[in-house]
């Protein structure tokens, strides 16, 4: 059996130190395999320049993400890294945490939950006047589910500072991937196991994405924060299982 490796991807506006509530909680021989990597234009990563394509992302990850490790994309992650499955070797698996097959819902269910293509436009508008005001308002927004949502944010707070951890150029760029980026296709017929896990109040996702998906009792999109032992373990329960299946089939 090949050892179990992951790779953890964070989301739009937030960079690796996301994961640090879990790095007490992996079995011992995980700890030093589990792998937050950067996307570009976060942390000391080079950005990408403008306008960027799924191509160019490709281009810059190529070497980040392995094909025998079992890749955990969260939010905006999950959405690129099931993406990515078009342009590079698959990994032995995917774990999409609070993602679904698109961001936006149909404008006409947005009571229902998620958010919509007029949320999302709302949005952008919003941070091309102010930027780090409205980072920091979308950093409350999806610590709304958790069951302290206070407790919560000052967490993401204390784990990412005032300012965001992207120049405006690569958030919008991700603002933009948010947008367009429909997964559904990949999905329909992957390349590698996949696994939803969806947070029961994620107030990002709507009804019918979480339906499809396993939940996770109690959490919103945030469960790193608010149930990190939870969260940690049933990573590694699917990504074992993966693993089993990929080394099976070889």
């Amino acid at each position: 059996m090949q050892p179990l490796r992951l790779i953890l991807l964070s989301g739009w506006g937030i960079d690796q130190r996301i994961w640090q509530p879990l790095e007490a909680h992996w079995p011992s021989d995980l700890a030093a395999a589990a792998q937050a990597v950067e996307w570009p234009g976060y942390g000391d990563t080079p950005p990408l320049a403008a306008n960027a394509t799924i191509q160019e992302l490709a281009d810059a990850m190529d070497e980040s993400l392995a094909s025998d490790a079992v890749w955990v994309g969260w939010s905006l992650g999950g959405l690129l890294a099931t993406a990515l499955l078009a342009y590079l070797p698959p990994p032995r698996g995917l774990i999409l945490l609070g993602a679904g097959d698109a961001f936006c819902v149909r404008d006409e269910v947005s009571a229902k939950g998620g958010v919509t293509s007029a949320e999302l436009s709302a949005f952008q508008r919003a941070f091309q006047r102010a930027p780090t005001a409205t980072w920091q308002h979308f950093l409350r927004w999806q610590t709304q589910g958790e069951p302290s949502p206070r407790q919560a944010y000052r967490q993401l707070h204390d784990l990412l500072g005032d300012t965001p951890p992207a120049d405006s150029t690569t958030l919008a760029t991700g603002l933009h991937w948010l947008a367009s980026i429909d997964n559904r296709p990949r999905l329909a017929a992957p390349p590698c196991p996949v696994v939803r896990l969806i947070g029961e109040h994620d107030p990002l996702i709507s009804p019918a994405q979480r339906r499809i998906g396993e939940p996770l009792s109690n959490v919103g999109h945030c469960p790193m924060l608010s149930q990190p032992q939870v969260l940690a373990a049933e990573i590694v329960r699917h990504a074992n299982q993966m693993t089993n299946v990929s080394t099976a089939a070889l």
